[in-house]
């Protein structure tokens, strides 16, 4: 049906539920000082067993020449660590066999699940991860960049998926790994970087994204993205929170601490006008603000003759509604309405 609203999805609460947040701290140690380590500790063990065979070399048998060498001795621990054995070297004394038992079966299966895990972590997880982002960056079109994941941003991904937007369609970007992964659990994609860099916002394909979101947690952070991603992508459009960000080329400025005063300031006046104001601010309440261009079908008609419309939007610059001053709409002309919602 003509201006009927898309149904809403419940919005999502997942990163204020307190069950599902944990303390978290990011690992010191680079990967290749983490696979150094897994090397060291697979090398540490094999020396014990050979050292111990060594020892105790008289408790095992050789049934092919009968005679235990220290070749024979790595031969035996590295088949034993490994597999079960081909029966040509055998334990024959009950301390050699508890050994065995005890100590080489638990550290042969700690070597392939240590060996198996480094293979995933650092080969085939990687290779896999590299190879999807190609295949994800190869097809980004007409995506949203979030440039920074705090307190805004995070409201504003969660504000986009209420609304329907897909996951797909949304990439978010910041420095801080442990934001990056809150995000991806949203099903969005990721980029570690930072949005003030040429490379970073490239690799986004800022130039064929539909809009960027700014809001890095510092002023001076945000101007560089906003300037940054206005000299790569000339038409894109971009939404910043401070004033100054209009000068570097944003579309819309938002700025958070004004609108908080804008609500605390309404709430003087009455206690359900800033309960008004913030349900026109997410598809979560009750009423909703829908901005759009206007028809073939409105073009020629007086504005007061669209229901719900609160304000006409022509050449960037607002128009009354009502009154004799009201102006004829007209092609390109843009409007905000307002429904209530079920």
């Amino acid at each position: 049906m003509a201006g009927e609203l898309p149904k809403r999805r419940r919005p999502l609460r997942w990163h204020l539920d307190p069950l599902h947040m944990t303390l978290r701290r990011e690992p010191r140690l680079r990967p290749t000082t983490q696979f150094a380590i897994r090397m060291a500790i697979i090398v540490g063990m094999i020396v014990f067993v050979v050292a111990f065979h060594w020892i105790e070399r008289d408790a095992l048998k050789d049934n092919i020449d009968g005679h235990i060498s220290f070749a024979d001795v790595i031969y035996f621990t590295m088949i034993s660590a490994t597999t079960t054995g081909y029966g040509d070297i055998v334990p024959v004394t009950e301390r050699a066999r508890l050994f065995d038992a005890l100590i080489v079966t638990p550290i042969r299966i700690f070597f392939l699940l240590l060996l198996a895990g480094t293979a995933y972590t650092f080969i085939i997880k990687r290779s896999w991860n590299r190879w999807l982002m190609k295949l994800i960056q190869k097809n980004l079109h007409d995506h949203i960049l979030l440039a920074g994941f705090g307190i805004s941003n995070d409201k504003a991904l969660e504000e986009l998926l209420a609304k329907g937007i897909p996951a797909k369609r949304i990439v978010v970007i910041d420095n801080d790994s442990a934001a990056l992964e809150r995000a991806s659990e949203c099903g969005v994609a990721v980029l570690q970087g930072d949005a003030a860099r040429d490379e970073t916002l490239l690799a986004a394909h800022v130039d064929r994204a539909a809009a960027l979101l700014v809001s890095t947690g510092r002023d001076d952070s945000n101007i560089l993205v906003t300037l940054t991603a206005r000299k790569l992508a000339p038409k894109v459009k971009i939404s910043d929170n401070e004033d100054i960000a209009r000068q570097a080329g944003a579309n819309t400025v938002i700025n958070p601490v004004s609108f908080t005063g804008l609500l605390l300031a309404s709430s003087l006046d009455g206690p359900f006008r800033a309960d008004f104001i913030a349900d026109l601010a997410t598809s979560a309440g009750r009423v909703e603000l829908r901005e759009r261009v206007v028809t073939a079908g409105e073009v020629g008609k007086a504005v007061s003759d669209l229901a719900n419309v609160v304000r006409l939007i022509r050449d960037g610059k607002p128009h009354k509604v009502n009154g004799r001053s009201a102006p004829t709409i007209a092609e390109g002309d843009r409007v905000l309405e307002i429904f209530e919602t079920a």
